[in-house]
């Protein structure tokens, strides 16, 4: 038992050693390394990203951050289109998920702030992308796709219904 519990003090301070101590400046340089042009305003950095528009919000007291990006309105797609970005969730959109919001569907990342390292954001930089661009498609945020069932199980369509 005083070995287990030795192990478990160690192993908490090696985790508080690899905290990453990200704040809002440090994420801006990141950004505005990957990024084609950034436009601050309050908590968030509005960027081109191969000519897509990313948007970073943070929040220093919550320690939180997204980075988003709006693929389509939700009038424009069909359930189908939804019901495979759900799947997608699951299985190919890896650490971005599709998400619904003011009836616009967006790519979105979120991770705790002070946590995230500078190569986390440039991958979320690039899988918010990716999301956003094979929508409709592949529906995934990198080549990695998790096993299963990663096609929506089509339903029958209801025969008609004879006339009397």
């Amino acid at each position: 038992m005083r070995n287990f519990l030795l192990l478990f003090l160690l192993s908490g301070s090696l985790l508080s050693l690899s905290a990453q101590n990200m704040d809002p400046d440090l994420l801006y340089d990141v950004i505005k390394q990957e990024a084609d042009t950034v436009k601050v305003s309050g908590n968030s950095y509005q960027f081109l990203y191969n000519e897509a528009m990313l948007i970073c919000i943070y929040d220093e007291n919550a320690n939180r951050m997204r980075i988003i990006t709006p693929i389509v309105k939700r009038e424009e797609i069909d359930e189908e289109e939804l019901l495979n970005a759900l799947v997608a969730n699951f299985h190919s959109a890896l650490d971005v998920k599709y998400a619904l919001s003011d009836e616009i569907l967006w790519s979105v990342y979120a991770h705790p702030l002070q946590q995230l390292s500078e190569e986390q954001v440039v991958d979320a930089i690039q899988q918010v992308y990716a999301a956003a661009l094979t929508f409709g498609t592949t529906y995934s945020s990198t080549t990695m796709v998790f096993p299963g069932n990663t096609k929506k199980v089509e339903k029958p369509k209801p025969k008609p219904l004879n006339k009397i």
